[in-house]
C-alpha cells in the first residue's frame, strides 16, 4: 500500500511518461448487458458474469492519441512518489448542470491495488468541490470490473450506460457521486 502520493496538475513533460503507462486491464468479471424489450417498453440489466477465463480489456482510447485531448480537458492529475509518476485522472466540466466527469482514470500496472486510483478520485472530488461542482461522473467500459468494483466501494451509484459509445463498439457505464 502507498502510504500517501501527491497529487498535482501534469505538465507537458509529464506526458510522455502518462502515456507509456499500462493502460489496459486483466479481469475475470464483467457486467453483461441484457436489453429487455415488451409491448412499449424497453429496459437495460446489468448483471455481473464470471468469466470461464480470465481476459485482458484493451483501454478504450488509444494512448498516444490522449496527449492532443488532455489540452482540452479542464484538469490532467498526477499521483506520483518522488518523480515516479504513479497514475493520472483527467477531468472536464459537466455536461450536466454542476458537474465533473472523469473521462480517464489510470494507474500504472506496478501501483494497482495500492490506494492510488482512491486517491486520485479524492483529489477529483476535492477540485470539482473547489469549483462549485455538486456532482461527479466517471465514465468506464463494462469489461472494467476492477473499476466498477472501485466506484461501487467509493459511494459511487450506477447511472446509466450508452451502447457503441467508444471508438472500439464497446459499452460505456457511467457512475455519479453527490459531492458534500
Amino acid at each position: 500500500m502507498i502510504d500517501q502520493s501527491a497529487i498535482r496538475q501534469a505538465i507537458s513533460s509529464d506526458i510522455p511518461k502518462l502515456m507509456a503507462m499500462d493502460h489496459g486491464v486483466n479481469t475475470d468479471h464483467v457486467w453483461q448487458l441484457a436489453l429487455q424489450r415488451g409491448s412499449g417498453e424497453v429496459g437495460g440489466v446489468f448483471r455481473e458474469v464470471r468469466l470461464p477465463r480470465p481476459m485482458r480489456v484493451n483501454y478504450p482510447r488509444e494512448p498516444q492519441d490522449l496527449a492532443d485531448v488532455w489540452t482540452q480537458r479542464a484538469a490532467l492529475l498526477l499521483a506520483e512518489t518522488g518523480e515516479t509518476p504513479l497514475g493520472y485522472l483527467s477531468l472536464i466540466d459537466g455536461p450536466a448542470f454542476r458537474s465533473g466527469w472523469v473521462l480517464d482514470l489510470v494507474v500504472d500496472l506496478r501501483y494497482r491495488r495500492q490506494g492510488v486510483a482512491s486517491q486520485l478520485l479524492s483529489a477529483a472530488k476535492s477540485w470539482c468541490r473547489e469549483r462549485g461542482r455538486e456532482r461527479i461522473f466517471i465514465e468506464m467500459q463494462s469489461k472494467n470490473f476492477p473499476a466498477i468494483s472501485l466506484m461501487k466501494k467509493s459511494g459511487f451509484s450506477y447511472v446509466g450506460y450508452s451502447d457503441h459509445y467508444y471508438p472500439d463498439q464497446d459499452i460505456v457505464i457511467f457512475f455519479a457521486r453527490e459531492l458534500s
